[in-house]
């Protein structure tokens, strides 16, 4: 790839948390294979911590669809940044990961400027905006996907597609059965209860409230749980401390997804990529999100061509952990649904094995490995 000693330019674009983490162990990949390769982009400070130069970061800009409209203007902004630094700079590769909405911009961007494009977690048109396919190819010259079944799906619509496997898997080591929890010491009134609030700004907001009044009900009917909430970073543990209702009770921990599954029993999760995770993990959980009803009745409920919505559904075909995607006002049907699983045994052990042979199937060996490889192949 380097006979002649050049250094290559890479630009990476990643605005949210969990973009962040991919590309900072991307780079970190990048850097184990010995290659002069430079890095700027767009991320957060992992990214900055493993060697990129970062023009912005807007990892804590981050918004979910109706909370979007007012980050419009600065996005605007900074895509016209990129696409002057673009004209100006010699780049040999531009890296989007995640976040469509921003990145198709980015990638068509790179593509005016004559520069190759790689997306890294292919765009969901799957479940909604499948007509965006065509928009896709014009922009993208390899895609790196992370769930099994879009290697075939995208592949029949003409992309160059790769299946890297799941970078939210890439820290588990041994034998994920392992990981298979027994309950054999369980009782439901101690219960060891995960709550997973999400790293938008925008999610912690929305459900942030709703969760722990979820786990205030049920802590009046079993006086003894433990919840345990995971934040990304110090800077969302004093957003969810500040925000703490008077009743509710927890320990915090920080960017600890994986490790706090294993040692909980059940899970309340904010809908997203974090719930493989968990999954792997062998955690039972409920999945929540929750929406404007006008923009899901007049939008959302239409687009979407999926079954279920979580992505644990997806992967298992069918309703293996309850979803509340999304819901409106009532909390109730979600902390009754979690009271029947807390009181079922067998069901949380039948659960957890299931979460684990699913997750098996995302395993392709190291997702930042498979992506480095390719990366060097497309700078040769």
């Amino acid at each position: 790839m380097n006979e002649s000693g050049r250094t290559f330019r890479i630009f990476i674009s990643a605005v949210e948390p969990s973009a962040d983490v991919h590309c900072a162990n991307l780079i970190t990949a990048l850097k184990q294979r010995n290659k002069n390769i430079e890095f700027v982009g767009v991320g957060g400070f992992r990214m900055a911590g493993a060697g990129c130069e970062l023009l912005e970061d807007p990892t804590g800009q981050a918004a979910m669809i109706q909370n979007a409209f007012g980050k419009v203007f600065h996005f605007y902004g900074l895509i016209r940044r990129i696409r002057s630094y673009f004209v100006s700079h010699k780049i040999d590769l531009v890296i989007v990961c995640d976040s469509p909405a921003f990145n198709f911009h980015i990638a068509k961007a790179a593509k005016k400027a004559n520069i190759k494009t790689l997306f890294y977690v292919a765009p969901q048109l799957w479940a909604w905006a499948a007509w965006r396919i065509r928009k896709l190819r014009r922009c993208c010259d390899k895609l790196c996907c992370i769930l099994p079944f879009e290697q075939s799906w995208f592949g029949q619509k003409g992309l160059d597609v790769t299946f890297v496997g799941n970078p939210l898997l890439d820290e588990i080591e041994g034998d994920i059965s392992s990981y298979k929890k027994s309950y054999s010491d369980y009782e439901t009134k101690q219960a060891k209860i995960a709550i997973m609030p999400g790293s938008r700004s925008a999610e912690i907001e929305s459900l942030w409230i709703p969760m722990q009044q979820v786990a205030v009900g049920l802590k009046r009917k079993f006086a003894n749980l433990h919840f345990t909430t995971v934040a990304v970073d110090e800077g969302r543990q004093r957003e969810l401390k500040e925000t703490q209702i008077e009743d509710f009770k927890c320990e915090y921990t920080i960017s600890s997804v994986a490790e706090t599954s294993r040692k909980v029993d059940f899970a309340i999760v904010a809908s997203g990529s974090v719930t493989l995770q968990v999954a792997a993990a062998g955690c039972p959980m409920v999945i929540m999100y929750q929406s404007s009803r006008f923009l899901w009745h007049l939008i959302g409920r239409w687009i979407l061509t999926t079954k279920y919505l979580s992505l644990v559904n997806i992967l298992a075909e069918k309703e293996l952990v309850p979803e509340f995607m999304p819901y409106f006002a009532s909390i109730e049907p979600i902390g009754k649904r979690i009271e029947e699983l807390l009181c079922d045994r067998d069901k949380l052990v039948e659960v957890s094995s299931e979460l684990i042979d699913l997750t098996k199937s995302l395993n392709a060996g190291s997702a930042s490995e498979n992506v480095a490889k390719i990366v060097c192949e497309m700078l040769s």
